[in-house]
């Protein structure tokens, strides 16, 4: 019987603003598992290869009294997120050993399953890291792409501003609105992710710690389709740059995530414009479109057709990190916690 080292990440307190790495949440390496002998009644052992770090885990970090469409953490257990691993030992006959999921995970390096219909076997020759499976072919791809066929009536020759460009949903967006022959502004806060906007087919960027938003839309403007990751003062800006009957997207408000969120102060545009406004929680729209994403997407990233990029992040002990700059725009890219190579 050889036990090894079972790390996990704690939710540790409720924070007050911005979440403190080793404060709100910390890492615990303290206890061990065998894994050749641990009893599975009746499920199967995973090991943890790949976490995501997104933006809505910070609605998680609240009070239980302030409710949400999605449960928050608990004190003293580990964080939950969407994940990858790998099945070394089954006895549900459902799951292979060998196989990967795909899944709602804690953060722990291994746990033992016991519903095999949580999650989902990937693909073992899609030619994808693991990792990606958390991102561009996971929940963030999913949203830009449930949301985008559902909501944007996009036609050819529109305009479209996307916030946060240079995530894993805004980038996503980015490509699918060129494909469709839209001109794309889309908005980031640094060169280097700018750059990167650039390369995946943006017609205007906006680096918007250096650039006035307002003053780029009223250029290049006015919009058909805004895509809403931040809220805000940018939201205000939309709305201003709002042609008539308009869409507008809302799938985040991360400015107000961990300060006291601001009114929109120009909200009349929405009837002044006849704009159509729709917001969304991304499981909402999976039965419309899961099926066709996991056979198109995943092909298209292997191709090379969609391009994505990665900030990865080594080891549980990096959760807080990772979650602090995902708040404060410093990740590069899509935010990934490597737990485990294969």
């Amino acid at each position: 019987m050889v036990a090894v080292k079972n790390a996990k990440h704690l939710f540790n307190e409720y924070p007050e603003g911005y979440p403190v790495p080793g404060k709100t949440t910390v890492f615990d390496n303290s206890e061990t598992i065998d894994v050749e002998n641990v009893p599975l009644d009746g499920g199967f052992l995973v090991k943890t290869l790949a976490l995501s770090i997104d933006p809505y885990m910070r609605g998680r970090m609240r009070r239980p009294t302030t409710k949400s469409y999605v449960g928050g953490f608990k004190i003293g257990e580990p964080l939950q997120n969407f994940g990858v691993g790998v099945v070394l030992r089954s006895e549900n006959p459902d799951v292979k050993v060998g196989s990967h999921l795909y899944g709602m995970f804690e953060f722990v390096e291994y746990f033992i399953g016991k519903n095999a219909a949580q999650f989902r076997v990937l693909p073992e020759d899609s030619g994808l890291p693991w990792s990606v499976y958390v991102g561009a072919a996971g929940m963030p791809g999913q949203t830009a792409y449930y949301a985008w066929k559902e909501y944007s009536k996009a036609k050819a020759g529109e305009v479209a501003f996307i916030s946060t460009g240079a995530g894993p949903v805004g980038s996503f967006l980015i490509q699918l609105a060129k494909e469709q022959g839209l001109k794309v502004i889309a908005s980031a806060g640094s060169d280097e992710k700018v750059a990167f906007m650039k390369e995946i087919g943006a017609d205007v960027t906006i680096n918007y710690k250096t650039q006035s938003i307002p003053e780029v839309l009223e250029k290049e403007g006015p919009i058909d389709i805004y895509w809403d990751n931040v809220g805000g003062e940018t939201l205000e800006a939309a709305l201003d740059a709002a042609k008539q009957y308009g869409r507008f997207i809302l799938c985040g408000s991360i400015s107000g995530y961990n300060s006291e969120p601001k009114g929109i102060r120009n909200l009349s545009n929405a009837y002044v414009k006849n704009l159509t406004i729709n917001g969304f929680i991304v499981t909402s729209l999976a039965k419309n479109y899961e099926t066709e994403f996991y056979e198109t997407v995943p092909k298209a990233l292997a191709s090379g057709k969609i391009k994505y990029t990665e900030h990865k992040y080594n080891g549980l002990e990096s959760v807080g990190e990772a979650i602090l700059d995902v708040q404060t725009g410093k990740n590069r890219a899509k935010a990934v916690i490597i737990v485990a190579d294969q």
